[in-house]
């Protein structure tokens, strides 16, 4: 919703600010908005009018869906499964890629992660690579967890993309 140099007028930094916290905040049952509160929170230095309407746009979403929760339903598995992605060039302003990826137990979503990429990737494969790798780190630190619970999870990476 904003260019490369964010032009415009700036705003309260104050209140924007203030804004990003509360969103922030929302996000522990909320991970549906996370990406889109980050992306706004990268501009907390010098914040402009197409920032703050973006942020205020959220607040709208958020009004308009407030049911929208995460669900932990008791008889789910305690399977451990996880998923990865990447947009590979995916940001207008650097044409960096951003990798996430997600865990569930069973039906349950216990943990969630988005990155920006710190340097431009060349190819789609690369930047799979980084979200694959990223979602290994991730589930490795689960399953270590796991051990002190007497489970272990089995680890399989499959590559839809080669």
């Amino acid at each position: 919703p904003w260019g490369k140099d964010g032009t415009g007028k700036d705003v309260d930094l104050h209140l924007y600010r203030s804004m990003i916290r509360s969103l922030m905040y929302l996000s522990a049952s909320r991970p549906d908005i996370m990406f889109a509160i980050c992306t706004c929170a990268r501009h907390q230095v010098t914040p402009k009018e197409c920032h703050l309407h973006a942020v205020k746009r959220i607040f709208r979403y958020l009004k308009g869906h407030p049911k929208l929760e995460i669900w932990y339903p008791k008889d789910s598995p305690f399977d451990l499964v996880a998923y990865s992605n990447s947009d590979y060039g995916g940001a207008t302003q650097d044409r960096k890629s951003t990798t996430g990826g997600c865990q569930f137990s069973g039906r349950r979503l216990i943990s969630w992660q988005y990155k920006k990429q710190t340097i431009v990737a060349t190819l789609t494969t690369e930047t799979e690579y980084v979200a694959t790798a990223s979602g290994c780190g991730q589930v490795l630190w689960i399953q270590n967890q796991l051990l002190d619970y007497g489970d272990v999870p089995v680890l399989s990476c499959e590559y839809w993309n080669a």
